[in-house]
């Protein structure tokens, strides 16, 4: 990186911050921590759900995505519009006539203090353990831009976001989340312009697309019924559904994004926004993956993108190395001899893929089996990879700086999340009295360095997953069924009773797990799985209690 891509970064990261910190500088108590003071206008609310959502693992893993597999993940959100519906017209008003700091205090006041607290620590869990694969994204950069060890990235950038988020609580958050929306489009736009431009001379986006097609990259509907899929159009609609409802109507991370609206109809319009734009938002990051796959058939790409495991192939394992980087251009030569043909032979073409995907996973199978690098598998630095060797100077201080934004902005909502959820259902619900000379806001900024420190604590696990996006959805998928089936429960079933309703959660979580450690079940589908199983099991329990009395 150059001085002007130093500048860029800094200024743009030390802009948002400060101006965060003046805004939010005068906090009043727990309630002003937790949702702010209801003051956000809706395109406020639908900025900020979506920045929330929106990490650095969303441009660094789902653009990754895109260039490794395509545009079949968009399936994932099918049934996002749906969801966003049910929680406009269903849980909102609940949540405001209430006038509940968290979605869980809803369900002591439907059901009993066992239920609210059994979805309080599942989302706790959940959440707290999600928070660590977030901070490790944006740490992937840190380390790579400055040379520094990757654990020692890790501890420094979760340090930085906690004094953030103790600082400055929800309004920080909402506050900042505009800014840092609109440099992410802007960087994201600048992405695509620049790849497109970059492509060699007379080849257009429609011959990137046609070459991303023979490569299997194009391929955005699978409309197979197979419940071992990861992506198709029915476990999108089903299993995106549910798990759209669960995290964005009983996730607290999303619902006090919310619940900082004015009034009930303001959030519900932010969510509307949030569901109007979320699908074409995702397929143009996966198409600027997809894209990249295209820009890349003409360059000299690494074995892997991994900069410092390419390094350490190179000096400590040169034999393999140059066996392996051999092959590797003679795929790449023989593929630019037939993309400058006049006769494109797509059999020959999709070969040489075949070929090159080929030597990089035994480049990663490899640095595995010899503990190589902590990171084996590269997805999550292509993007990255892109833009520190590609851009100009400048732009790439800008998209680091993208990056970096989305990743201060939802590791911030999710540590103060955490921590309002600790204050509110867990030490004031249970220990009303403890640390009495503590002030419930000071409370809460301790939980926020205690959970800050827990996320720090699993950042160094992140890299055992195939890829991030995937694992958070994933995480997501795990927990959320059983707490999304009480809400739903809660709305909808109104003669089903606390007792009933517990003890079918406990029971759809544990055989969730288990499906998960023994089945091959595509994950979308444990969403559907564990809700409609609270559902069921709630209504034969209480029919049975009933049918006692």
């Amino acid at each position: 990186m150059s001085w002007i891509d130093w500048l860029v970064l800094l200024g743009v990261l030390g802009f948002i911050a400060i101006y965060g910190w003046y805004k939010s500088r005068a906090q009043t108590g727990l309630r002003d921590f937790v949702v702010g003071d209801h003051s956000s206008n809706w395109w406020k609310v639908g900025l900020t759900v979506m920045a929330t959502q929106a990490s650095a693992i969303t441009f660094i893993s789902t653009t990754g995505q895109g260039f490794s597999d395509g545009m079949r993940f968009v399936q994932f959100y099918f049934g996002l519009p749906l969801a966003m519906w049910v929680i406009m017209y269903y849980f909102i008003p609940a949540f405001y006539r209430l006038k509940v700091m968290t979605a869980y205090e809803f369900l002591e006041q439907r059901f009993d203090l066992k239920t609210r607290l059994f979805a309080a620590f599942i989302f706790l869990i959940q959440r707290g353990l999600a928070a660590g694969i977030t901070l490790y994204a944006p740490a992937i950069i840190l380390s790579s831009v400055l040379g520094w060890n990757l654990a020692m990235t890790q501890v420094i950038t979760g340090i930085l976001v906690i004094f953030y988020t103790v600082t400055g609580g929800a309004k920080a958050v909402t506050v900042t989340q505009i800014q840092q929306m609109a440099i992410i489009l802007l960087g994201m736009v600048f992405v695509f312009c620049f790849l497109l431009y970059s492509l060699p001379d007379s080849f257009g986006l429609g011959d990137a697309l046609s070459l991303a097609g023979q490569a299997v990259r194009m391929e955005a509907l699978d409309f197979n019924l197979d419940f071992n899929s990861r992506y198709n159009v029915w476990a999108g609609i089903t299993g995106g559904f549910f798990l759209a409802l669960a995290y964005f109507g009983t996730d607290q991370s999303q619902v006090q994004r919310y619940l900082s609206g004015k009034n009930i109809r303001e959030s519900q319009m932010g969510l509307f926004f949030n569901g109007l734009v979320k699908i074409p938002m995702q397929i143009f990051i996966l198409l600027c993956g997809v894209i990249l796959f295209a820009f890349f058939q003409f360059e000299r790409t690494p074995l892997t993108y991994n900069q410092k495991l390419n390094e350490t192939l190179s000096t400590q394992h040169s034999s393999f190395f140059q066996n392996k980087s051999e092959a590797m251009q003679n795929v790449h030569d023989e593929r630019i001899s037939i993309l400058n043909e006049k006769t494109f032979d797509p059999n020959l073409y999709a070969r040489l893929n075949k070929e090159q995907d080929k030597l990089r996973e035994e480049v990663r199978v490899y640095a595995e089996s010899n503990e190589l690098a902590k990171e084996a598998n590269d997805r999550d630095y292509i993007f990255l990879y892109f833009i520190l060797n590609y851009l100009p100077h400048g732009m790439i201080g800008l998209l680091l700086a993208v990056i970096l934004c989305a990743a201060m902005s939802s590791i911030a909502a999710e540590l103060n999340a955490l921590a309002g959820t600790s204050s509110v259902d867990i030490k004031n619900r249970l220990f009303p009295n403890l640390g009495s000379k503590i002030s419930e806001l000071d409370w809460s900024r301790i939980f926020t360095i205690f959970w800050g420190l827990i996320a720090i604590a699993f950042a160094f696990y992140a890299s055992l997953f195939e890829n991030l996006i995937q694992f958070i959805n994933l995480m997501g998928s795990l927990f959320y069924g059983s707490v999304l089936g009480i809400f739903l429960v809660a709305f909808f079933v109104k003669w089903i009773r606390g007792t009933a309703v517990f003890v079918a959660a406990c029971i759809a979580q544990l055989t969730v797990l288990l499906l998960y450690v023994y089945s091959d079940i595509g994950f979308l589908w444990y969403n559907v799985i564990g809700a409609m199983m609270v559902i069921i099991i709630g209504a034969v329990i209480e029919k049975g209690r009933i049918g006692e009395n």
